[in-house]
């Protein structure tokens, strides 16, 4: 199916486009009514995820509320570690949880390589979106990076330090790879089965790779994400390592279409470390969504300039809860209306 607006596809694939694209991370969901109110139908989080058609639905939504260029499936990261062996829990007010760790090699000889009919509910949710948005926009799969989803795994929960999973690095490395191998595996399936589900383009989530060193990360995580990039060749990549400021200039070597910045990492910096040859994404605050009309409008205008070509704009990571979807209207509207830098 021709898509009728395909502008994140072009800007990635390095053609002229009219005007630049513009999404947002963690769009589906949190900021939006409507979202709250199909969620309100269900137990929770998880039950939202695996229910394909109301997957589906919330996927939609910021398409049609927002004006967003791009659609992305609502799922989790953390549907990999349940499809290898190890379920997770989505406590309110505290995110995921896990009631089995990985910690030693015992643990992970429960665990397998995950395939995508494991994940069969998100490979619907992609088939059903993709017909429902009926070539309007484009639709974004993704996963995260094996060292985030290693980290949840062997921490259990979310952390500010993750110094569970950061011992088993020094501790027991050999281990510590044997656990980033399976969740590589795992999901290159998964996101090659988006791909065949329907996903035009995907996005790799290292949420976690800022709490690393660079040698430790040029270890543990980047290594992982080359087999990754290298093994998606059918649709763009983009891969968005929030915080690894210290590595900018290996992702720019990565075999990837994009690459996300955070909003605390230069633009012009980023540019020169990354090379211009990828595209990059990004990179606005999302706290400036708490700005005056003005303020807000003028901060996106200087970061599309800054960016000049070859740029994705969206923010420097997921909108907040509490963000008014007025304001996120405000940001879309003023990317539209300012056309080709």
């Amino acid at each position: 199916m021709k898509l009728k607006n395909d502008l994140i596809l072009r800007t990635l694939r390095g053609e002229q486009t009219e005007r630049k694209p513009v999404w947002l991370m963690r769009q589906a969901g949190r900021i939006l009514p409507e979202y709250r109110a199909v969620r309100a139908k269900l137990s929770g989080f998880i039950e939202l995820a695996k229910t394909p058609e109301r997957a589906a639905e919330v996927t939609i939504q910021p398409v049609d509320i927002l004006g967003v260029d791009a659609a992305i499936i609502f799922s989790d990261i953390l549907v990999i570690p349940e499809a290898m062996g190890l379920p997770y829990e989505m406590v309110e007010k505290r995110g995921p949880f896990f009631p089995n760790t990985v910690r030693k090699a015992s643990d992970l000889d429960k665990l397998h390589i995950a395939q995508a009919d494991e994940l069969d509910y998100v490979l619907e949710a992609i088939q059903i979106t993709k017909k429902n948005l009926d070539g309007r926009v484009p639709l974004i799969g993704f996963a995260g990076a094996p060292w985030t989803i290693m980290a949840y795994m062997v921490e259990g929960s979310g952390s500010k330090t993750f110094s569970v999973a950061k011992r088993m690095l020094y501790q027991n490395p050999a281990l510590a790879h044997e656990l980033l191998d399976k969740i590589t595996q795992s999901t290159i399936h998964y996101l090659k089965a988006q791909v065949k589900a329907g996903a035009d383009m995907l996005q790799l989530f290292d949420s976690w790779a800022g709490i690393l060193s660079p040698e430790v990360y040029r270890k543990f995580s980047l290594p992982y994400i080359q087999k990754i990039a290298e093994a998606i060749t059918e649709v763009p990549l983009i891969v968005f390592a929030k915080g690894a400021f210290f590595v900018r200039e290996d992702l720019g070597k990565l075999p990837c279409a994009g690459i996300g910045l955070d909003w605390t990492m230069d633009i012009q910096e980023s540019r020169k470390l990354v090379g211009s040859d990828k595209v990059l994404q990004g990179n606005l605050d999302p706290c400036m969504l708490y700005a005056p009309d003005k303020v807000l409008q003028e901060a996106t205008l200087n970061m599309m300039k800054a960016f000049g070509d070859k740029h994705i704009v969206n923010l420097g990571h997921g909108v907040y809860p509490d963000i008014d979807p007025e304001k996120v209207k405000i940001f879309i509207e003023t990317v539209k209306s300012a056309g080709s830098e």
